[in-house]
């Protein structure tokens, strides 16, 4: 009797154990969580969130903030601040907020001018200083953040002068400004003056200074860029003539190396480029196509320059913004006039892209992957 109740209570101290470590597993979880910035023009209201399995699926998890067309989202290094710009033209001026980032919220913290009409993009650097891309402005703004998430004035305004060859191109619209991965540099993206804006942030009195210009191609309207891990090669997306250029510096001066089509050779309908990736192997670059609804897929070469490898169609209209996911084995498109957001599964060897979920969203223009 003994040895029988020894046995019980061995198989019933085993038992509870496994479904205990059993409830753990279930408990435990992998995904992934993104915010989504809109443009609040119809049903969207705000900064949504969102998760991604796992296995890709995607899950609605709600409105986290209410503002005025969040275009553009970013975070601090530390994960504690989201930054959004406001992309209106209020008083001719936009504006850039902040909020603290919770579980399944964001809190308001503060709210300051962008230095320029209708911001569309923003970015933070580990100093926690701010760069703001004001595209009807065509300036961009400089701004800080404290650890607390507290927003400073405005600091400076980097003014773009100069015009490019088309119609829309009759003054300058910054479209983005990106801190250089290694170097004290600024580039400053302008599809009107059709220009890429080099410059340095003095660190006493925190303004822009030794400022000098790179043309681009003829009408090729650079919109946004991507560096590439080995901190050499940049790879510039051109919106109005769908292109992708690098741009490598010999001797501290910079020159378009090369530029590649984002579209098939046989397509002639209205198309224009959107967003640009990169892998963190270096290996792939991906390019978002509006009009023609799709990610080109290019191969790196040795040499820095680009081999098209295939399109994926996104499953909606006007993709705009997409991300990697943090392990890169995901991309995630925002299909602005769809109304809806694509999961796609990446094969990290042949940089290829397969459907997985889809889900609806209001407007998404943004995707900012925790």
């Amino acid at each position: 009797m003994k040895i029988l109740y020894t046995l019980l209570s061995f198989i019933l101290f085993f038992g509870c154990k496994t479904a205990q470590d059993n409830t753990k597993e279930i408990e435990k979880d992998d995904s992934i969580h993104f915010y989504v910035g809109t443009y609040t023009k119809k049903a969207a209201k705000g900064i949504y969130k969102y998760k991604l399995s796992k296995k890709g699926i995607l899950e609605r998890i709600g409105l986290v903030a209410e503002t005025d067309n969040p275009s553009f989202l970013t975070k601090t290094i530390d994960n504690k601040t989201l930054l959004a710009v406001d992309e209106t033209s209020k008083g001719q001026t936009g504006f850039v907020k902040s909020y603290k980032i919770l579980k399944d919220s964001l809190a308001f913290i503060s709210k300051s001018k962008s230095g320029g009409a209708h911001p569309c993009h923003i970015t933070v650097n580990d100093e926690n200083q701010i760069l703001v891309a004001n595209y009807t402005g065509g300036n961009v703004g400089l701004l800080k953040v404290d650890k607390t998430g507290q927003l400073s004035s405005l600091l400076d305004v980097q003014q773009h002068l100069g015009k490019g060859t088309t119609e829309r191109q009759r003054k300058p619209h910054a479209h983005s400004a990106w801190f250089h991965p290694i170097k004290a540099v600024i580039v400053s993206v302008d599809l009107g003056t059709n220009q890429l804006w080099f410059s340095t942030i003095d660190k006493n009195k925190l303004i822009f200074t030794n400022q000098k210009t790179l043309k681009m191609a003829a009408g090729a309207g650079p919109r946004h860029l991507t560096f590439h891990p080995n901190n050499k090669w940049i790879y510039v997306l051109n919106e109005l003539n769908n292109t992708v250029s690098l741009v490598k510096e010999e001797k501290d001066t910079y020159f378009v190396a090369s530029s590649i089509s984002t579209l098939p050779k046989n397509f002639t309908a209205y198309s224009k480029a959107a967003d640009i990736h990169i892998s963190k192997d270096g290996k792939f670059l991906y390019a978002s196509n509006r009009g023609h609804d799709s990610i080109a897929i290019y191969e790196v070469n040795e040499n820095g320059t680009l081999k098209t490898i295939g399109y994926q169609a996104v499953l909606g209209k006007n993709p705009r913004n997409f991300s990697l996911s943090p392990m890169e084995n995901y991309l995630l498109f925002a299909n602005q006039d769809s109304n809806n957001i694509i999961s796609f599964k990446r094969n990290v060897a042949t940089g290829k892209l397969t459907f997985v979920d889809e889900i609806a969203a209001p407007m998404p223009v943004c995707i900012l992957a925790l």
